[in-house]
């Protein structure tokens, strides 16, 4: 009869270690689980953020392209696309500090870069108009994008108002 409680301890003390070694593999799948969630999460913040503000740059030049009304131009050391109004304002959109930018304000104004209302945290933005394409880079690495445009204007019609 002494033999049979020493047995009772063995099968707990093994269900016990089984039940361990079952919890461990359990929570080593769900945080690598959790991990890969992350990083899925991440990768497509950033492609969802690379879409929104090349769709952004698309949408405002589209409203603006009236005949010699989208230039690229430098926005003191900055390179801006400037969409002029005829009312003597201009809206400048550039990328300034990790933010795409934008700032309305008189043409003849002194205001600088950091002025402007930050729109959405964006990777570096490139504009450059060539032959009327514009082209937009958004330098994301691996994941940049890019956008051309080619102006309506630039083919000698206007948009109505």
């Amino acid at each position: 009869m002494k033999g049979q409680p020493r047995q009772h301890r063995m099968d707990g003390l093994l269900a016990l270690l089984l039940f361990a070694v079952f919890a461990a593999c359990i929570l080593a799948v769900l945080l690598s689980g959790a991990g890969a969630y992350r990083r899925l999460v991440d990768r497509d913040q950033g492609a969802y953020d690379s879409r929104t503000c090349i769709q952004y740059i698309a949408t405002r030049v589209r409203q603006s392209d009236i005949a010699g009304s989208v230039e690229v131009v430098s926005f003191q050391g900055t390179n801006a696309l400037a969409l002029e109004e005829s009312t003597g304002y201009v809206t400048r959109v550039y990328w300034y500090d990790g933010y795409l930018m934008e700032l309305y304000a008189a043409a003849d104004s002194d205001l600088a870069p950091e002025d402007g209302v930050k729109l959405l945290e964006s990777e570096p933005v490139d504009f450059s108009l060539e032959d009327g394409l514009l082209t937009v880079k958004i330098d994301g690495g691996s994941a940049g994008k890019v956008l051309c445009l080619s102006l309506r204007t630039e083919e000698g019609r206007t948009v109505p108002a």
